[in-house]
């Protein structure tokens, strides 16, 4: 029992490990992506600087990357992984397809708030001489700001399955976890294990998720 314990421990903060970096790598590269994706998207959308061939070029790498299957993901980008980190297996060289998969996925979320916000507001900002630098980093992200962070909930909560997803192609946490005690070793205890914390990782995050945005909505 204690042994399953250490295990179950261990595998536990792998997956916090890969989940808190690639979320970090994901949002840095997915954040000023989704803002480029709006900025130069067509004014009935928003776009404040509408560059067409730039947002449909932008737009399809997206949309790949977003169509790939992560297991498949995994495998192509071993040899990048190995470039960066060195291994194209473990805890660590894991956190490269992980941020690499999650991108995309924040850059829509990004795109999609920012398309929210009621034209009213930037009219109005427009109109008091605002730069387009300033829409952007004093009016459009802070009035997204909820949705933003309901949109990095979601990510996160989709960077868990996609580590557990991880574990088949030796990644580590709980998805290596279940397929080396739970499946291959016939341990049907440590499978259950497995998901039993998945499950309560990702309530706890759309938990804490849903009480920021309800506090930042009420403090408006």
């Amino acid at each position: 029992m204690s042994n399953m314990i250490d295990l179950v421990t261990q595998a536990t903060g792998e997956t916090l490990i890969m989940v808190f970096f690639s979320t970090i790598f994901s949002v840095m590269i997915g954040l000023p992506l989704g803002v480029v994706l709006h900025v130069t998207g067509d004014e009935s959308t928003g776009g404040i600087h509408p560059i067409p061939w730039l947002n449909g070029i932008l737009s399809r790498v997206v949309n790949i990357f977003r169509s790939f299957p992560f297991i498949i993901l995994i495998i192509i980008l071993m040899p990048l992984s190995r470039l960066i980190i060195g291994t194209s297996i473990g805890t660590t060289a894991t956190i490269v397809p992980l941020s690499i998969a999650a991108a995309p996925f924040v850059a829509r979320i990004v795109e999609s708030a920012l398309k929210e916000i009621d034209s009213g507001v930037l009219q109005a900002a427009k109109a008091m001489g605002s730069t387009n630098w300033q829409l952007i980093l004093k009016v459009m992200l802070p009035e997204a700001f909820p949705s933003l962070v309901s949109g990095l909930t979601l990510t996160i909560i989709n960077l868990i399955g996609y580590s557990a997803m991880a574990g088949a192609l030796g990644g580590g946490g709980l998805g290596d976890l279940a397929i080396r005690y739970g499946y291959q070793r016939f341990m049907p205890s440590y499978l259950v294990a497995a998901v039993i914390v998945t499950l309560l990782l990702v309530e706890v995050i759309q938990l804490i998720g849903n009480r920021i945005v309800n506090r930042m909505i009420s403090r408006r």
